[in-house]
C-alpha cells in the first residue's frame, strides 16, 4: 500500500504524467468495452466489469452508515449478470474529483462483497480528517457515480496453500484480510483455519463484527478471533482491553513453520508488528511468512 501512496502523491503534483495516464485510460476503457461487448455477445459466460486498465463508472446503489466514520457503499453494474472478475486479495484504485479540487484523487480500497457475485459490488470506507478521497466517497448519494481506474492484485492465494493463517489487522485495515477470510471459509475446498486478532480505538469501529461473529457459528473449529479495544473501560463479552501486544499475541499464534501472518492496518502498527526487530520476528517468523496488504 506504501506503493499506492506514492503513486498517488506523484500522480497529484505532475499534470503531465495525469494526462497521459487519463488518455491512456479512456483508450483503454474503449477497447475493452469493444471487447468486453463482442465478447459477451458470443458466449454465455458472465460479463467482466475489472479486466485491466481503463476507466470503469459505477453508479451507487445504496448507502448505509456503520458508525460515526464509516460508510458501507454498494455499486451496481450496468449488466446485472455482470461480476467483478477481481482475484481473491484483489483491491480497486478509485479516481475521483472532490469538490474544489482541479486535479483528482486516486485511492485504493478493497471490495468487501463476494467477488463473484453478479450484479453489484460493496465497499466499506472510512472517512480520515482531511482525507481527501474518503471525504468525497462519503458525499456520495444513491444516484451519484464513482469511478475506478484498475484493479490491484494483493497476495495470490489458492485453497489450501497452508493448513494454519494468521490475520492481524487494526482499524479499517479489516477490509482486505475479510475478503480474504470469506473467500477462504465460502470455498468447500478450501480446509485453511484462521485465527484473526483484531485491535480497535472503540467497540463501535469493530466493523464486520456480525459476519465475523456468523462466520464463527458456522465454522467452530476453523474460525476464531480475538477483538482486542484500547478504550475500553472493562473487558467484557470477549472484548479484550489494550492494543495488539506481542504478549498478546503469544496467546494467539503458535510459531508453525508451514503457516502465513496476514497483517493490515495503521502505519504504527504494522511498523510494531512487521520488520527484521518487529514483533513477529520475536515470536519467529521469518520475513517469507510475514505479507502486509
Amino acid at each position: 500500500m506504501a506503493q499506492i501512496k506514492r503513486l498517488s502523491q506523484s500522480l497529484t503534483t505532475n499534470t503531465t504524467v495525469f494526462s497521459a495516464l487519463a488518455i491512456f485510460g479512456i483508450g483503454a476503457y474503449c477497447t475493452r468495452s469493444y471487447f468486453l461487448q463482442s465478447a459477451h455477445a458470443e458466449s454465455n459466460e458472465c460479463p467482466v466489469m475489472f479486466s485491466g486498465l481503463g476507466f470503469t463508472t459505477l453508479r451507487v446503489q445504496s448507502v448505509k452508515a456503520v458508525n460515526h466514520n464509516t460508510k458501507r457503499l454498494v455499486f451496481e453494474f450496468p449488466d446485472q449478470n455482470a461480476r467483478s472478475g477481481l482475484s481473491l486479495t484483489s483491491a480497486l484504485l478509485t479516481f475521483s474529483r472532490p469538490k474544489g479540487r482541479w486535479l483528482p484523487v486516486i485511492r485504493p480500497y478493497t471490495p468487501i462483497s463476494d467477488l463473484n457475485h453478479q450484479g453489484t459490488l460493496e465497499l466499506m470506507v472510512k472517512q480520515y480528517p482531511n482525507g481527501k478521497s474518503s471525504t468525497h466517497i462519503h458525499s456520495l448519494v444513491p444516484g451519484d457515480t464513482l469511478t475506478f481506474l484498475t484493479s490491484l492484485k494483493g497476495f495470490s492465494w489458492k485453497p489450501n496453500l497452508h493448513p494454519q493463517v494468521y490475520m492481524i489487522a487494526g482499524g479499517a485495515g479489516i477490509t482486505p484480510i475479510y475478503q480474504l477470510i470469506r473467500g477462504i471459509l465460502d470455498n468447500p475446498a478450501d480446509k485453511t483455519k484462521i485465527n484473526l486478532v483484531f485491535g480497535v480505538n472503540t467497540e463501535q469501529d469493530l466493523l464486520l463484527r456480525d459476519e465475523l461473529e456468523e462466520y464463527k457459528k458456522r465454522f467452530p473449529g476453523r474460525f476464531d478471533y480475538v477483538y482486542t479495544v484500547s478504550r475500553l473501560e472493562e473487558e467484557k463479552g470477549g472484548l479484550k482491553k489494550g492494543y495488539v501486544t506481542e504478549e498478546l499475541l503469544k496467546g494467539v499464534l503458535n510459531g508453525e513453520k508451514d503457516t502465513k501472518v496476514f497483517v493490515c492496518g495503521p502505519p504504527a502498527m504494522e511498523a510494531s508488528l512487521t520488520g527484521s526487530k518487529g514483533i513477529l520476528a520475536r515470536l519467529g517468523y521469518n520475513k517469507g511468512q510475514v505479507y502486509k496488504f
